[in-house]
């Protein structure tokens, strides 16, 4: 038993308190980690604002890197002192999903309440997104890490967990975008500028940023966008359609806002595809007259996590980054201290930022 530092949310909305927590040794099939760098994703946000529900007191955070501290009986290929990247992707192996090859829907359950997290008197402690990184050490399950070079900088590698792979893997995995194809992408943040390079790696002939800032529209284009649409323009998906010359064979979603996705059919082409990555809060609804779609052949798909198998995925993208195909550290808009989470969370809320990193070493 490890007694670590966390930040926990005790009360949803509520600034998140650093505070020792018990963790466990590792069990049959899991790898303890020692953290060094954990991004922080909108998704951390929605949880802990409570958006989405969930149990409390828990510790929140899915984005992360570090070092194999130890390893449970039955794990194989990875051993202590292994450099890796810990993502929330766990699968059992063995579901009709994980058996198609789609372990980002694995059916099998898993209660954070009973992971390897405790508060210090024992009480419960939910380990969130069965990651629960916004600390010092974790306990995952084999299935959830992948190895890295041993020389690749901790935060850096960190977002390859989930932005980088939600972002390209949208595109190449989901969308399944082929050369010479029309992309508009919904939204330039991090995530955001992941689909647009994800568009340029798979050879886009032209990729539509849009989104409220005319700076984040600047940045797109470093990425890859050939245009930039304001979405406070009127009727944005004309200035796409316009720039492109005919709507979009495919629309990715970034951003969970539901005028979003109310308008996001309109910026496609016949036969295209609004791919769904951002994520509203519960209960939240658009609508669509399902004629349109019928009549045109659209239709809208639901992406987790860029439909990823990281042992293939993820090892790609970092020899992509190694050639100079794939921005990562450009990705970073700063680096803070565990006991500063709370402001890298308010400067994440405040819109400007790409991602932001917590260093843990």
């Amino acid at each position: 038993m490890h007694t670590i530092k966390a930040a926990v949310c005790v009360e949803f909305g509520q600034p998140l308190v650093i505070q020792d927590v018990h963790l466990r040794a590792p069990e049959q099939g899991e790898v303890q980690v020692d953290l060094e760098a954990v991004a922080i994703c909108h998704s951390d946000i929605s949880y802990a604002e409570g958006g989405w529900g969930g149990s409390l007191p828990a510790v929140y955070g899915h984005e992360a890197a570090g070092r194999v501290g130890a390893v449970g009986p039955g794990v194989a290929g990875i051993a202590p002192g292994d450099a890796v990247v810990v993502t929330l992707i766990r699968a059992c192996g063995h579901c009709p999903s994980c058996g198609a090859g789609k372990p980002t829907t694995c059916e099998t359950p898993y209660d954070g309440d009973l992971g390897p997290l405790t508060l210090t008197d024992g009480g419960k402690l939910h380990q969130a997104m069965a990651c629960g990184a916004f600390a010092e050490k974790v306990v995952v399950d084999q299935s959830q890490v992948v190895k890295i070079p041993d020389d690749m900088a901790m935060d850096t590698a960190c977002l390859l967990s989930c932005g980088v792979i939600t972002g390209v893997g949208a595109v190449v995995n989901a969308a399944g975008l082929r050369a010479g194809q029309d992309v508009v992408v919904i939204g330039a943040g991090g995530v955001g500028l992941n689909a647009i390079q994800g568009a340029r790696i798979a050879g886009a002939r032209r990729i539509v940023a849009v989104d409220m800032s005319e700076d984040k529209l600047d940045t797109a284009i470093d990425f890859g966008a050939t245009d930039g649409v304001l979405a406070t323009a009127e009727k944005p998906w004309r200035a796409a359609k316009k720039a492109i010359g005919r709507g979009a064979d495919a629309v990715i979603v970034t951003v969970g806002a539901i005028p979003a996705y109310d308008q996001a059919p309109r910026y496609l082409a016949g036969g295209g595809r609004v791919i769904m990555v951002g994520m509203p809060h519960t209960g939240a609804a658009s609508s669509y007259e399902p004629v349109n779609f019928a009549a045109t052949g659209q239709g809208m798909i639901g992406s987790k996590m860029g439909d990823t198998v990281i042992r293939r995925d993820i090892p790609w993208m970092i020899d992509l980054y190694r050639q100079g195909r794939l921005k990562l550290d450009e990705l970073i808009s700063n680096r803070w201290r565990l006991e500063q989470i709370n402001e890298a969370i308010a400067d994440t809320k405040s819109g400007g930022a790409r991602r932001n990193v917590i260093l843990l070493k």
